[in-house]
């Protein structure tokens, strides 16, 4: 195949269709932003503060070809408050991010929800919508990511419950993982973990977020109780 070809059989969309303006959807986006069209201090500001995606460096993602080309046919579309992303052509085609500060997980939930509907409701004029199976859910790049699709995230500080002996355990009872803030293979910086569920498959996005918040919030729990130099022993919870 030639360079660029994967532009040849995108969708005949009219501009407003292919990079839609929705803000006349509930406020949801504002702007696309091309890759190639961003200085590199522009890049790496985005980056910094999580809002954007850095070009791959692992082998198996350079192998899989997921830097061909790189920057062409990459970008963003965000709103004005950066609470509402969409990635586009970085490891899937999409990947919709619903963030903001705070513990609301319920409105971060509900923004996220309803920017798929109304981004699948312009794919499906054109006869599209987003790759599912009956069996296996949703179909992405990542076979970790099967299923919902779904990485529900909470930046979390617990410096003392993650040097618990029993941390580790403790995460795997409540079918939650953790990695640093800066993304997939990177440690916490100063006890700050970014605490997620670890399926996708076998239960509903309303129970996989539901998971996140119950077990968030016994870890936030745990962690006072051993700031005052309690034990945890009898918090510990069973295995979900």
């Amino acid at each position: 195949m030639t360079k660029n070809c994967h532009n040849d059989y995108k969708m005949k969309f009219s501009t407003d269709e292919e990079y839609p303006d929705l803000l006349k959807h509930n406020n949801h986006m504002s702007k696309y932003y091309p890759l190639k069209d961003m200085t590199e201090k522009e890049q790496e500001q985005l980056i910094a503060d999580h809002f954007l995606f850095d070009k791959p460096i692992s082998p198996l993602l350079l192998a899989a070809g997921m830097a061909r080309d790189w920057p062409d046919a990459r970008g963003i579309w965000h709103n004005d408050n950066k609470t509402f992303l969409v990635w586009v052509n970085e490891e899937d085609h999409l990947r919709v991010i619903s963030m903001q500060k705070g513990g609301n997980m319920k409105e971060v939930f509900r923004r996220f929800c309803v920017g798929l509907k109304k981004i699948e409701e312009i794919f499906k004029k054109h006869n599209h919508g987003f790759m599912w199976n009956e069996h296996i859910g949703y179909v992405l790049t990542c076979p970790s990511n099967l299923g919902t699709g779904l990485r529900g995230g909470v930046h979390v500080k617990l410096p003392k419950l993650s040097t618990h002996p029993k941390f580790e355990e403790i995460l795997t009872r409540l079918r939650l993982q953790k990695r640093g803030t800066g993304g997939v293979d990177t440690a916490s910086v100063g006890g700050v973990f970014d605490i997620s569920n670890a399926d996708r498959l076998g239960s509903s996005e309303v129970e996989q977020v539901q998971l996140v918040v119950d077990g968030v919030k016994l870890m936030i729990e745990m962690e006072k109780k051993l700031e005052k130099g309690g034990s945890i022993d009898d918090m510990i919870p069973a295995q979900k």
